[in-house]
């Protein structure tokens, strides 16, 4: 696994169009991580699922991580990253960069490429949405990391097709 800049791992996307390559969003969590897969036009995310987090199940997620792979042709991840505002690096920052060498370390995801995306924010708009749905705690949950995952992925398909057209109205 690679990390690459954000513009960059996009143009790897786009150059490789012809075989309709996607993205996957992740959202990093202590318990769960929420999946977003991309369109194969990469402008739209859509929610996918959310995989159970445990120390001991790293190779299983591994697994979940090729099987998506390899279904819906993924060429990168887009994992949430809690910027700080302030600059410092807090725990749920530390954890995030722990779950993707954890699953580098494992050396079944070699030739994936990765990049951060800002994720402040998305979960806390996601729980206000559902909250007036008075939903069973764990559906609450698993719904706010999936879609979690759309809005880090969304902001991020966003971000790069306005960097793109600004790119291409300079030419």
């Amino acid at each position: 696994m690679k990390l690459v800049k954000p513009f960059d791992l996009f143009q790897m996307v786009l150059k490789a169009n012809n075989l309709e390559r996607r993205l996957l969003g992740l959202d990093v969590g202590h318990k769960y991580v929420g999946l977003a897969v991309s369109d194969p036009q990469n402008q739209i995310a859509s929610p996918l699922s959310v995989l159970v987090r445990k120390k001991t199940n790293i190779d299983l997620m591994v697994k979940d991580f090729q099987t998506l792979i390899s279904r819906f042709s993924i060429m990168g991840f887009v994992v949430g990253f809690p910027y700080s505002l302030q600059g410092q690096t807090s725990p749920e920052a530390v954890q995030v960069k722990l779950f993707i060498r954890e699953l580098h370390n494992t050396g079944k995801l070699e030739g994936m490429n990765y990049t951060y995306w800002d994720e402040n924010y998305t979960s806390k708009c996601v729980e206000a949405l559902l909250n007036p749905l008075n939903l069973h705690p764990v559906e609450s949950k698993t719904i706010t990391d999936k879609f979690a995952a759309t809005g880090i992925l969304q902001g991020y398909l966003d971000n790069m097709q306005r960097n793109l057209k600004s790119q291409s109205q300079k030419h």
